[in-house]
C-alpha cells in the first residue's frame, strides 16, 4: 500500500524536529483532510513537541471526537492536564488508557511520576525540569494509510462540510474551526446607559447588588466567557438574574446564556466542576450549570425515549452519601447498577432546597471503582 506523502513527509519533518515545516504543511492541508483522526493527531503531536499547548489541545480533542478511545490521543490529552499540574484529569485519562491498553508503558510511568511528585511544589519542579517530554506519546510513523479515490473523497468531504456547518449553525456540534485562545466578546458589552444605570429601585429580590457590584458581576461572567469557562460563567449570571440588576443587564446575561455550548467529557473543564455541596446550599445560582458528579444509581426505570434513576451522589465509595439527586436523560441508556459511575448533567432547580440532574452522558469504568 502506497504511503500518504503529505502526512508522510509531514510526519518526518516532526521526527527530525523541524517543527515549522511540519506545521506549514499540515495547515495548508486542514480542509483536505477535514474527519481524518491521522491528520488532527499528528498535527496535534506537532503541536505538542514544539510547545503549543493551546494548540495541541485543540487537535487532540478533533482526534478524540474521531476516535474516542485511542491510547495515543487520550496519551497526549493526559500530558497536556499534566502540565496544567491538573493531576486529577490526567489521572482520569492515563487510568483510561491502562483500561484500553494494559501495557502501555507511557501511562504507567506517568501514573508512578504522580505518586512520587505529589505535591504541589514537587510537581512543579518536575515539570520545570522540562521531564514532562518522557510522557509524551508517539510521533506516527511516515508511511500512512492513503486517501481513498479522490472523486470519493471530494463528496465525502462536501458532505461533512454540509452537515457540519448546518449543526454548527444549530449549535448542535462545536465548531472545530473556532479559536480557543478566547470568544468575541463585542456584541455582550455594556452600553454607557446599561453601566450608569446597572440596577433598579425598590422591588423585591432574591440579592440586592450595589451599581459596582452589578456591573463587576457582569464584566466577571463576560471574561469567563470568553475564556469557554461556561459553568463558571452561568453562576454570575444568575446571580443577576435574581437580582434588582436592570433589565439591560438581564437581557444580556440571557443572551449569553444562550451562546453557552454543551460540554461532552472530553471537553468539560473539571477545574471549574461545582462541589454537590455547594450546589444543594443555593440551587438558584446553579441553574443550567453542567456538573460532574460520581455516585451509584438507584431506583432504574428505562421506558422507549426515557431514562430515570436516583442518584446518590458521592456514594461511589459507598462509604459517604452526599445526597439522592433524581436524574433524567431524553434517550434510554444502558446501566449498571452495581457499579459507580459518573453523570454529566445540567442541573435544574426543583425548589429552594431540591435539585435534579437532566442527563447529558454518562460513564462507567473498572477505574471508577478503584479510585
Amino acid at each position: 500500500m502506497k504511503t500518504d506523502p503529505v502526512l508522510g513527509k509531514a510526519a518526518r519533518f516532526v521526527k527530525s524536529r523541524d517543527f515549522q515545516s511540519a506545521s506549514r504543511i499540515l495547515e495548508s492541508e486542514e480542509n483536505r483532510y477535514y474527519g481524518s483522526h491521522k491528520f488532527y493527531y499528528l498535527y496535534a503531536v506537532t503541536c505538542l513537541y514544539s510547545g503549543d499547548f493551546g494548540g495541541a489541545l485543540s487537535f487532540f480533542r478533533q482526534a478524540r471526537q474521531i476516535k474516542m478511545k485511542d491510547p495515543d490521543t487520550l496519551l497526549g490529552l493526559a500530558a497536556l492536564f499534566l502540565h496544567r499540574m491538573d493531576t486529577v484529569q490526567a489521572v482520569d485519562y492515563y487510568l483510561d488508557v491502562q483500561e484500553i491498553d494494559p501495557g502501555n508503558s507511557i501511562a504507567g510511568r506517568a501514573l508512578s511520576v504522580i505518586r512520587k511528585h505529589s505535591s504541589h511544589e514537587s510537581l512543579a519542579d518536575w515539570l520545570a525540569a522540562g521531564k514532562l517530554k518522557k510522557l509524551y506519546p508517539p510521533v506516527p510513523h511516515a508511511a500512512l494509510e492513503p486517501k481513498k479515490i479522490v472523486f470519493s473523497l471530494a463528496i465525502a468531504i462536501a458532505a461533512l462540510f454540509l452537515v457540519s456547518g448546518i449543526l454548527v449553525k444549530f449549535r448542535m456540534l462545536p465548531n472545530p474551526f473556532k479559536s480557543q485562545q478566547s470568544r468575541p466578546a463585542a456584541e455582550f458589552n455594556l452600553s454607557a446607559q446599561e453601566r450608569r444605570e446597572p440596577v433598579e429601585l425598590g422591588g423585591s429580590y432574591r440579592y440586592i447588588l450595589t451599581r459596582n457590584q452589578a456591573v463587576d458581576v457582569y464584566d466577571q461572567a463576560l471574561s469567563l466567557f470568553t475564556s469557554y469557562r461556561d459553568e463558571k460563567a452561568k453562576i454570575n449570571l444568575n446571580r443577576l438574574l435574581e437580582s434588582n440588576a436592570s433589565e439591560g443587564l438581564k437581557n444580556k446575561s440571557r443572551l449569553l446564556f444562550a451562546y453557552m455550548e454543551i460540554p461532552g467529557f472530553d471537553t468539560f473543564r473539571h477545574s471549574d466542576n461545582i462541589p454537590y455541596s455547594d450546589v444543594k446550599d443555593e440551587p438558584v445560582l446553579y441553574r443550567d450549570v453542567y456538573v460532574i458528579w460520581r455516585g451509584m444509581a438507584t431506583n432504574v426505570k428505562l421506558q422507549e425515549n426515557t431514562t430515570s434513576f436516583d442518584f446518590l451522589v458521592g456514594y461511589d465509595t459507598r462509604r459517604t452519601l452526599e445526597g439522592i439527586v433524581p436524574v433524567v436523560f431524553d434517550r434510554p441508556v444502558a446501566l449498571n447498577t452495581e457499579r459507580p459511575l459518573e453523570v454529566l448533567g445540567k442541573i435544574v432547580p426543583l425548589s429552594s432546597e431540591n435539585i435534579m440532574l437532566e442527563g447529558t452522558a454518562i460513564h462507567q469504568s473498572g477505574r471508577l471503582e478503584t479510585n
